[in-house]
C-alpha cells in the first residue's frame, strides 16, 4: 500500500522511537513494580498494555488495518508473555520460567518474520534483534529481582540503546516503502 509523497521523515522516525522508547520504559516499570511489589503495578501493566494498540495506530496510516492489527496481537502477546516470565522468575518457578521463554522467542519469531514481511527487512535482522531484546529485558528482570541495581541499571542503558536503534530500522523501513525518495 502505497502513500503519497507527504510524509515527513523525521516525523516518522521521532514517532517510532518515542513507541519504541515507551515500550522499553513501562516494561522497565513493569518490572520494577512486581520485583518490588508495589501498589501501582496494576495501573503500570494497564500503561504497558496500551504500547501495542500505541503502535497499531501510528502503523494503520502506513500499513493498513490488517497489518496493525496483527502487530498490536503480536505484540500484546509479546509483553504478556515477558510479565508472565518475570512472575515465574521471582516465585523460582523454573519449569514454568523455561517454558514461557520458549513461547516469547516463538514470539520473537512470528514477529520478526511479520516486521521483515511489511518492512521488506532482512527477518534475520529483525529476529537478531528481537532475541537480543528479549535476552536484555530477561537479565535486566533477573538483576532487579536479586536487587543487583548498578548491573540492573546498566543493562537497561544497552536496552534503551537498542530500542532506539529498532525504531530506526522501523522507520527506515516505513520512509523506504512510503515516502518518495
Amino acid at each position: 500500500m502505497r502513500r503519497s509523497c507527504t510524509c515527513n521523515r523525521q516525523e516518522i522516525i521521532g514517532a517510532m522511537r518515542k513507541l519504541w522508547s515507551q515500550h522499553v520504559y513501562w516494561t522497565r516499570f513493569f518490572i520494577i513494580s512486581t520485583a518490588e511489589e508495589l501498589p501501582d503495578l496494576k495501573y503500570v501493566t494497564d500503561r504497558l498494555l496500551e504500547n501495542p494498540g500505541d503502535f497499531a495506530k501510528a502503523l494503520k496510516m502506513f500499513y493498513g488495518d490488517k497489518n496493525a492489527e496483527k502487530f498490536k496481537k503480536l505484540l500484546t502477546e509479546h509483553l504478556q508473555i515477558g510479565g508472565d516470565l518475570v512472575n515465574a522468575d521471582k516465585q523460582n518457578n523454573t519449569e514454568k520460567a523455561d517454558k514461557l521463554r520458549k513461547e516469547w522467542y516463538s514470539n520473537a519469531d512470528e514477529i520478526a518474520e511479520f516486521l521483515s514481511h511489511i518492512t521488506r527487512q532482512s527477518e534475520k535482522m529483525w529476529r537478531d534483534m528481537m532475541y537480543s531484546h528479549l535476552s536484555l529485558t530477561e537479565k535486566e528482570a533477573g538483576l532487579r529481582l536479586k536487587k543487583e541495581y548498578p548491573k540492573d541499571i546498566e543493562i537497561f542503558d544497552a536496552i534503551e540503546k537498542e530500542a532506539l536503534e529498532m525504531a530506526d530500522c522501523m522507520a527506515a523501513g516505513i520512509i523506504r516503502l512510503i515516502c518518495c525518495k
